[in-house]
């Protein structure tokens, strides 16, 4: 029995030591230590069981593969122990104070002319407008043709034009919506028509050659000028404030007939100064009813409707709304013009 005693004693000697293990590295040598497949402890004694005497060699055989198993289940657990200790130790070294306020980050705005397009569009959505959209690129006769503006027309020089190879070419006003609206669909027509437009303008601190032109028709028997001019006046104090005076001043444009232009009284209040040049006046737009030809090129008959029609700049309204001295501004987007908003 002096073999089994031996066992004992080993298997005493190696969980001491691996009790007092606290390293991974060494726990690695304590493992090759007993179970190297060349000179391991219990390598070497499962060697042993053919020189044992055969009278205690299935005893000593049954006693070598118990120690292993225990050896390898306390070795298991040793390692677990360790794995989780330095999970532990690791998460206490990166562990966060929640409590601590976080860092504030910066916030994205909306862009000026996002938000004058949105509120233009609330604003006439109000009045039971809806929205209708077209090609940016155009053909001549949703261009200028059907909107009474022939080739040979003198208002053509009023719209420096953009031509492609092809011969269409880029909106010069969303005007082109309304034939396409009025082709498609029979009235009654109260239709929002907000997009990019494109004239070949110089660049200047109040011209662009891309920008925003919202465009507003009403079509049904019955439309007179008063309805136009009670419609602007009413979106136009919704967006510049109820107090703000609103004139007309008879215009020309080939489309509508009347035509005029429409201001709306500054914000020094009529008397003069530098944003209105003295005029006491802030020009918004044009509009008019719409010119009997029109009607006919998309094959309505003047006798039977009658609507009028308006049009007028994002750009402008934002400028005029955020007192924004540059057109240029709105579309370089610096960020410290942009964080003013």
């Amino acid at each position: 029995m002096t073999a089994l005693v031996s066992l004992e004693e080993l298997e005493t000697q190696a969980l001491d030591s691996l009790a007092a293990i606290d390293q991974a590295t060494a726990l690695e040598a304590w493992y090759h230590h007993h179970f190297s497949r060349e000179r391991g402890e219990l390598t070497l004694l499962m060697r042993r069981i053919p020189q044992v005497e055969p009278s205690e060699r299935k005893a000593f055989g049954q006693a070598v593969n118990r120690l292993k198993v225990r050896l390898e289940e306390a070795h298991a657990a040793r390692q677990a122990d360790l794995r989780s200790a330095a999970l532990s130790a690791q998460l206490e070294a990166e562990r966060l104070d929640v409590t601590l306020p976080g860092r504030v980050l910066p916030r994205g705005r909306r862009h000026p002319l996002s938000a004058t397009l949105e509120r233009i569009v609330d604003v006439f959505h109000g009045l039971g407008f809806d929205l209708a959209e077209g090609p940016e690129v155009e053909d001549d006769w949703h261009n200028f043709t059907a909107l009474n503006t022939p080739a040979d027309h003198p208002a053509r020089d009023m719209q420096d034009t953009f031509y492609l190879a092809d011969g269409h070419l880029l909106r010069t006003h969303t005007s082109s919506v309304q034939i396409r609206l009025m082709e498609s669909t029979r009235p009654p027509i109260r239709a929002l028509m907000p997009g990019r437009v494109y004239r070949r303008d110089a660049v200047t601190s109040r011209h662009y050659p891309i920008f925003h032109q919202v465009e507003g028709l009403v079509v049904e028997p019955g439309i007179t000028m008063g309805h136009l001019k009670g419609t602007l006046t009413v979106a136009m104090q919704a967006l510049f404030g109820r107090d703000r005076a609103v004139r007309f001043r008879p215009s020309y444009f080939p489309f509508t007939e009347p035509s005029a232009e429409y201001d709306v009284q500054c914000i020094c209040g009529g008397e003069g100064c530098r944003i209105c040049s003295y005029t006491g006046w802030l020009e918004v737009g044009g509009c008019g009813m719409v010119d009997p030809s029109v009607f006919e090129a998309v094959g309505l008959d003047p006798s039977e409707v009658q609507g009028f029609a308006f049009g007028l700049g994002a750009e402008r309204i934002a400028m005029l709304v955020h007192g924004i001295p540059d057109i240029r501004l709105l579309w370089e987007n610096h960020e410290r013009f942009l964080e003013q908003f």
